[in-house]
C-alpha cells in the first residue's frame, strides 16, 4: 500500500474533468473542500479547467472533456461496437500523457489520498479514467471516488465501443479505493452490477447561514430582465438539458393566462449538445411563454459586462424569483432542491426516483407533480403565489428540515466515516 494505515492522512487532491462554474460537480466538490479544511486537512486540485487557487492547483488542458481532443475521442468511442486500432492507439497515447501528469500532481503537492469526482464514474473523458485507474493501480495510494452520475444512468452510453475500458475503469475495481454515491439506488445498483460495497453521502449545503437579504445591487435584475412591476418570475435553476424537463416549466407558465410569466432560466452549459435548448425555445413560442435566457448578464459573479451593464450571480436570481421550478425527470440529489429550500422559496418538484426514495420521506412542503403538469398542479402553484403566510410557515418548516437531514454537519460524519475506512479517526 501507498500509505500505512498508522500514518495520517494530511493532504487531500481533488481530482475532477472540470473545477469551474456552477455544475453540481464543481459545486459539490467545494462543499467537500470546505468541511475537509474544517476537519484540519489541505486540499489541493487536479482538473482541465478551474478557476480554483492557483498555487494549490494543476490545471492539465487535455483533462478537461470539452477539449477537442477529448470531444473527438469521445464521439467515436459511442453509438458503435467496434473501435479502430488508431482510436486505441489515441486513448493510450492521451492516457499515458494524463497519468504521467497525476504522478507529477502526487509529488509537487506530497498528496496523502486523492478524491476523483465523477472522473471514474460518468464517462465523459476516457482516457482520463484509464490514467485515474492505472495511477492508483500502481501506486496503491489511498482514494475515494464520488460518484454522481454511472454510465448505465445515460443511454447516449449505452452502446459503446470501449466497454472493455467501461469495465476497467467506470468504476474501477481496487482495494485501496473506497467508493461513495450520493442516493441510495446509486448504492443498489453499484452493488448489483459491480459487486462493489460504497458510503451514501447525499448532496448537502450549508444551512447555518440564513440566506443574504435582496439588496439594491441585486433588485436591478428585473428591470435589466424585462420585467413590468407586477409580473411573476419562474426561476428553473438548471441547464437547458432534456432530463431537466424544462417544457413542464413551459407549461406551467402558460397555464396562468390571467397574468404575465416570464420564466428565467440560470445556467448557460449545455454540456449535452443544444437540440434540447433549441427545441424548448420553440415550444415556448408555441405556447407564448417568455423564456429568459441571459448569460450577458447572469454569470458565476457578480460585476461588469464588456459594455459596462451590470452581471448578477445565481444568488440575485433565486432572490428575485417568484416560484422555483424543478421538474426534472432524473437527478442525481437535486442541489437545486437545497438551494431553493435555502432561499425560502416555494418550489415545484416533478417525483423523479431520487426524490421519491431519499428526499420525500423527510416531508418537505412543496408542490409535486407526476410526470406532468395537471389543472391540480396549476391550482397549487397559484394558491402559493397568493398566500404569502403560507409560503412563509412552509419556508421555515423546509428550512428546518433541510438543516436537520442535508447539512455540512451531516456531511462531516459520513467523511470521518470515509477516512476511517484508511485507519483515520
Amino acid at each position: 500500500m501507498y500509505l500505512t494505515r498508522a500514518e495520517k492522512i494530511d493532504r487531500i487532491g481533488f481530482v475532477s474533468t472540470r473545477l469551474q462554474g456552477t455544475d453540481g460537480v464543481s459545486m459539490e466538490t467545494e462543499k467537500w473542500r470546505i468541511v475537509l479544511e474544517r476537519m484540519g486537512h489541505e486540499c489541493f486540485f487536479f482538473s482541465g479547467l478551474s478557476n480554483w487557487a492557483a498555487e494549490k492547483s494543476m490545471v492539465v488542458e487535455e483533462a478537461f472533456f470539452g477539449h477537442p481532443q477529448v470531444v473527438d475521442i469521445q464521439e467515436r468511442c459511442f453509438g458503435t461496437t467496434v473501435r479502430s486500432e488508431a482510436l486505441s492507439g489515441e486513448i493510450q497515447s492521451l492516457r499515458f500523457k494524463l497519468k504521467r501528469a497525476l504522478y507529477d500532481f502526487v509529488e509537487r503537492f506530497k498528496i496523502d489520498l486523492l478524491i476523483i469526482e465523477n472522473a471514474v464514474t460518468i464517462p465523459m473523458h476516457i482516457p482520463l479514467g484509464v490514467a485515474i485507474t492505472e495511477y492508483i493501480a500502481e501506486t496503491g495510494i489511498p482514494a475515494i471516488a464520488h460518484h454522481h452520475d454511472f454510465a448505465w444512468e445515460r443511454q447516449r452510453f449505452s452502446v459503446s465501443a470501449v466497454d472493455d475500458y467501461l469495465a476497467m475503469s467506470f468504476p474501477p475495481r481496487l482495494h485501496s479505493i473506497n467508493h461513495v454515491v450520493i442516493n441510495t439506488e446509486g448504492r443498489r445498483q453499484l452493488s448489483v452490477r459491480c459487486g462493489l460495497s460504497s458510503i451514501m453521502i447525499p448532496n448537502v449545503f450549508d444551512f447555518h447561514p440564513e440566506p443574504p437579504e435582496l439588496d439594491g445591487y441585486g433588485r436591478g435584475l428585473r428591470a435589466d430582465l424585462g420585467l413590468e412591476p407586477g409580473e411573476i418570475l419562474f426561476l428553473q435553476p438548471t441547464r437547458a438539458i432534456a432530463r431537466k424537463g424544462i417544457e413542464h416549466a413551459v407549461e406551467l407558465a402558460s397555464r396562468f393566462d390571467d397574468r404575465k410569466v416570464k420564466l428565467l432560466i440560470s445556467h448557460q452549459e449545455r454540456d449535452e449538445g443544444s437540440d434540447y435548448y433549441h427545441r424548448t425555445m420553440d415550444y415556448a413560442r408555441l405556447l407564448g411563454v417568455d423564456v429568459l435566457v441571459r448569460p450577458d448578464i447572469i454569470g458565476a459573479e457578480r460585476g461588469t459586462t464588456e459594455d459596462g451593464k451590470k452581471r448578477y450571480n445565481l444568488w440575485d436570481c433565486y432572490l428575485n424569483a417568484d416560484f422555483v421550478t424543478y421538474p426534472s425527470s432524473y437527478e442525481g440529489f437535486g442541489n437545486a432542491f437545497l438551494e431553493a429550500i435555502w432561499f425560502k422559496k416555494p418550489i415545484l418538484v416533478n417525483r423523479y426516483s431520487i426524490f421519491q426514495q431519499d428526499i420525500e420521506p423527510v416531508g418537505f412542503d412543496v408542490v409535486v407533480m407526476d410526470s406532468y403538469v395537471t389543472p391540480e398542479t396549476v391550482d397549487q402553484v397559484r394558491a402559493m403565489l397568493d398566500a404569502p403566510a403560507t409560503v412563509e410557515s412552509s419556508a421555515r418548516k423546509n428550512f428546518e428540515l433541510a438543516k436537520r437531514f442535508f447539512s455540512f454537519e451531516l456531511l462531516e460524519q459520513r467523511l470521518k466515516q470515509a477516512l476511517m475506512n484508511f485507519g483515520q479517526v
